[in-house]
């Protein structure tokens, strides 16, 4: 695999002056800077109107190149902006680059609107109309839902390693039992277009609490709807997540799976930073537990009943 040579602001610079010929030159240069807190140097600020991303080996090259056609095939299809490339080629030999233009909002760290969850139930009704088989063209990957039994009897390990340190009461995890895990199993031909990345970070929130973009596209899948639904629940906590999701057409199964697959993942994911083993931030997972675990209404139901769709049937 080839590696890049880590990019400047010279680098970044030089490159954006041949890109852009809008007056926002200076004789020094367009004003750029890293996106991320600690200086990474593979995004970056353009300006205020600009964000360029830089694909740091070929891997990264082959996702974004995919990433910029599945925009392009999900756009007409969500009511939320996905971001435009107004510019984009290789800033090294076989490395690409994208110069998108900045969607305007804050991220969902701050709270979601009751309006923003229709947005959110807009997103969610969208990817499932994206032609599946048109986006497999495109090289985006299928993949098989998640076992809950596993994923269930990990996170009853990591709970009481939590419990030890004061972080969390494992004896909520009773509340899924191997019956009710083997109830929320993925049901067949089920199967959409799923973003895998709906966080705090790649949801663009505006004052008013509506949800104007979307972000981060390079790591969809073909496969379980109800990981955007445990997306969503971490990101803007689980009662504004199952509202969207069965505003989008999901029934209790999809909305419960989405809601447990974010409960275990992040008894896990805390876990783990706690044992060293993963470097996200403490206050971030934290976040994501509490999130996670709020109560919601839908957890009353013990039956399922055919009172709303699992998910709609994939293409054919």
């Amino acid at each position: 695999m080839t590696q890049a040579p880590t990019p400047t602001a010279d680098t970044v610079r030089r490159l954006v002056r041949t890109l852009l010929a809008d007056g926002a030159d200076t004789a020094a240069g367009p004003d750029v800077r890293p996106v991320a807190e600690d200086g990474g140097p593979w995004t970056w600020w353009v300006g205020a109107r600009h964000v360029l991303r830089l694909a740091p080996d070929r891997e990264a090259a082959l996702r974004q190149r995919r990433e910029l056609r599945l925009r392009d095939l999900a756009r007409p299809h969500v009511p939320v902006a996905v971001p435009a490339s107004v510019a984009h080629g290789e800033w090294a030999p076989g490395l690409a680059y994208t110069l998108d233009a900045r969607i305007a909002g804050g991220t969902a760290g701050q709270q979601v609107s009751a309006l923003g969850e229709d947005d959110l139930a807009g997103l969610l009704s969208g990817l499932r109309e994206v032609p599946a088989r048109q986006a497999g063209t495109l090289g985006v990957p299928r993949t098989a839902p998640r076992s809950l039994e596993a994923l269930r009897r990990m996170a009853a390990h990591a709970a009481e390693q939590l419990g030890k340190a004061d972080e969390f009461d494992p004896a909520r995890m009773a509340q899924l039992a191997g019956p009710a895990a083997a109830q929320l199993a993925a049901q067949p031909n089920t199967a959409v277009l799923v973003h895998h990345g709906l966080t705090a970070d790649h949801l663009v929130v505006g004052a008013d609490g509506r949800v104007r973009g979307v972000l981060g596209w390079g790591e969809a899948v073909i496969g379980d709807p109800a990981e955007d639904i445990a997306s969503l629940a971490r990101a803007v906590r689980s009662p504004a997540a199952v509202r969207a999701a069965t505003l989008a057409g999901y029934g209790a199964r999809p909305c419960l799976r989405g809601l447990w697959l974010a409960r275990c993942d992040t008894v896990i994911r805390l876990a783990e930073r706690l044992e060293g083993r993963d470097d996200t931030p403490l206050p971030l997972l934290r976040t994501e537990l509490r999130h996670a675990w709020e109560a919601i209404l839908l957890e009353r139901v013990t039956e399922f009943r055919d009172d709303g769709p699992d998910g709609p049937a994939e293409e054919p």
